[in-house]
């Protein structure tokens, strides 16, 4: 019986392993087929750069609203480039098919044709994962072998096996819902919860966009706790939870996620994006309101009025702090 199991265990993994490369050559292609079509369309414009990312703008809005994820401005630029980079499909299917979206992403960027091929080969022959690709690319590998003289570089175990279904892309491509990549632990479980739930209830236009909501870079992915839009106000509210204390850098990832909401996901008529950062740290809770310097006035003017005070969110935040607490004796 245990070799029948085995066998079959095999059997399932090979199949499932020629479907996600299937999956993911296709989805390769199609990409490049996306990039191609919008620098048909950017050689069309007479003022290239202007016209280059109005055109782009306007796209990702367009096909976000249609499609849904995966057509954020920041991909949408990472087609063109990647067409950009391999305008002969032929000559780039046969390396760039057999790594992951993401491996693409990364190794495009090199601007040595050489040196980008090596990472092509060695990313698809070593098994590379993503993280170890960047970490060749970033320590400069291929560069160093040739100041010691060296053409090739010999086999590497790799950390290991990279399963192209991990590719987040691959769950905006098929349009499935992706996990998400944080692990909450039970505290912050129950805070966000119930943080979605009393801003619901609050009455003062808060409607619910999204939880562990992902907006990307063209190099990086990042996760904000909670994502609202309130009608009253016309603009995004974001809220990001921290369970230790509050530092600079907490601050800086906020005015990041603000910038570009403003920048990817902000209407025309909508105002400008307002983050909300809760801290539960076991001494002390904090709660602080974040938005870009030039906006400060809005906030003080028309913002204070519909949005939750710091002494009400960090009351809530306590009730649930005391009844985890409470649980747990």
């Amino acid at each position: 019986m245990s070799a029948l199991v085995q066998d079959i265990k095999s059997i399932l993994s090979l199949a499932r392993q020629q479907t996600y490369q299937t999956i993911n050559t296709n989805m390769i292609k199609t990409y490049w087929l996306v990039g191609q079509r919008i620098v048909e369309e950017e050689q069309e414009g007479k003022e290239q750069a202007a016209y280059g990312k109005q055109l782009l703008q306007n796209l990702s809005k367009a096909l976000s609203q249609e499609l849904g994820k995966g057509f954020s401005y920041a991909n949408l630029r990472n087609f063109r480039q990647f067409y950009l980079t391999y305008q002969d499909w032929e000559n780039c299917y046969t390396l760039c098919s057999r790594l992951t979206w993401s491996h693409n992403r990364l190794i495009m960027r090199i601007s040595d044709d050489k040196a980008r091929r090596y990472y092509l080969q060695e990313a698809a022959s070593n098994q590379w994962s993503v993280r170890q690709t960047e970490k060749h690319i970033h320590s400069k590998h291929y560069e160093r072998l040739l100041s010691t003289g060296q053409t090739e570089l010999s086999p590497t175990e790799s950390e290991n096996k990279y399963d192209i279904i991990k590719d987040p892309y691959v769950f905006d491509f098929l349009q499935i819902p992706s996990a998400s990549n944080t692990k909450e632990n039970v505290l912050e479980r129950l805070l966000i919860n119930d943080l979605e739930k009393f801003l619901l209830e609050l009455g003062k236009g808060f409607s619910f966009v999204g939880r562990q909501y992902r907006i990307s870079t063209e190099t990086t992915h990042y996760f904000i706790d909670l994502v609202f839009y309130n009608y009253i106000l016309k603009c995004f509210v974001l809220l990001d939870l921290k369970v230790n204390k509050l530092n600079h850098q907490d601050l800086g990832q906020m005015d990041m996620y603000i910038r570009l909401f403003d920048e990817l996901k902000k209407g025309t008529d909508d105002n400008p994006t307002i983050g909300i950062i809760l801290c539960a740290d076991k001494d002390e809770t904090m709660v602080k309101y974040s938005m870009l310097n030039e906006h400060q006035q809005l906030f003080a003017s028309k913002y204070i009025t519909y949005l939750p005070t710091e002494e009400e969110l960090i009351r809530e935040i306590e009730y649930v702090k005391q009844l985890n607490q409470k649980n747990n004796e």
